[in-house]
């Protein structure tokens, strides 16, 4: 860019974070006009953390010319209204998953995007990953040959006390359990690199580990675009949580993509390792995890603002993502 782009970012939640620490590394391509929370004890706070101007007047942000973009970081239950505004306001939107609380309203949002004009970009980060790139990159040019069988795992732990914070784990607030609020960046990663064609059954349940109005523990039984069958088992109830786990077998090879952490097996004596820096966020801390690929993310919103196009994970792309949340649900309310 020939110039820098003006960003304010909405919600001083932990999310804010690795959002923060990479708009700091893209510093020579995006100023922050504004950090905006709703709370002044919040907002303090975070000027303590980061050196962005702080405000809780997001119509003052929202009416100001040299704001150009916005990042929603608000709870999901927020996502539509918050961002509706913002691109009502011709500014351009990146928002933190999920998309909103239900479909439908990720529908109206995906709407209101496409009739502005305006760029819209969601938060999956786990595409952004340098071991993401490569397996789908792997998958695309038929390196692994086609598709046979394909496993998704998501071990994590989140203790009661992560429960126990308000509107956590319920559907007013996250619209959802583990699938929606905490796999779905790797139910995201999966359909985008294998594609699901079907829901062939599923279960969810809470355990008696946790107090919560929503799900902790979800399996489902899965056809991925070309027919494969796939396995699904996701939960925030293993202590103390471990990095999730993609593996797909191919015809030409096999693929392990656990964490950020990617190993290619082919059938003819070769071998590739693309090494992860970090943990995954899997365990209580639910914010340990490096912030490249939100930089990444962020990075990939520039360019699209630039460039005038899509950014790589759309609003369509979000939900679709979402839809199949709803699909392995319903599946498992109907008992199949």
């Amino acid at each position: 860019m020939t110039r820098k782009l003006g960003i304010a970012v909405i919600g001083l939640g932990p999310a804010s974070l690795p959002h923060s620490k990479s708009l700091l590394d893209l510093a020579d391509r995006a100023q922050v006009r504004f950090a905006v929370s709703r709370s002044a004890e919040r907002a303090q706070a975070f000027a303590g953390q980061f050196p962005f101007p702080t405000t809780t007047d997001l119509d003052a942000v929202l009416a100001d010319p040299s704001v150009e973009a916005v990042i929603v970081l608000t709870p999901p239950s927020s996502h539509l209204d918050v961002s509706a505004r913002c691109l009502e306001a011709g500014k351009h939107v990146l928002v933190e998953k999920p998309l909103e609380l239900t479909s439908e309203r990720g529908q109206c949002l995906v709407d209101t995007a496409r009739r502005t004009g305006k760029v819209f970009g969601v938060v999956l980060q786990h595409r952004f990953r340098p071991a993401s790139l490569r397996l789908k990159a792997a998958l695309d040019s038929g390196e692994l040959g086609s598709v046979e069988a394909a496993f998704l795992q998501v071990p994590w732990w989140r203790p009661q006390a992560y429960y126990d914070e308000p509107g956590r784990g319920t559907l007013a607030r996250d619209g959802g359990g583990v699938l929606l609020t905490q796999a779905i960046h790797s139910l995201d990663l999966f359909r985008s690199l294998v594609g699901v064609s079907r829901v062939v059954a599923a279960q969810a349940l809470t355990t008696g580990l946790h107090r919560m109005e929503t799900e902790d523990y979800v399996s489902a039984l899965l056809e991925t675009a070309n027919g494969a069958p796939a396995t699904l088992v996701t939960t925030t109830a293993a202590y103390p949580g471990y990095p999730e786990r993609i593996e797909i077998t191919g015809t030409k090879g096999f693929a392990a993509l656990i964490g950020g952490r990617l190993r290619l097996a082919f059938l003819d004596g070769r071998e590739e390792i693309v090494e992860a820096e970090g943990s995954t966020g899997s365990g209580a801390n639910i914010m340990d995890f490096p912030h490249d690929a939100h930089r990444a993310v962020i990075a990939d919103f520039l360019d699209a603002i630039e460039q005038q196009r899509d950014p790589v994970v759309t609003g369509e792309e979000a939900l679709a993502s979402q839809r199949l949340v709803d699909d392995i649900l319903a599946c498992a309310r109907l008992g199949r």
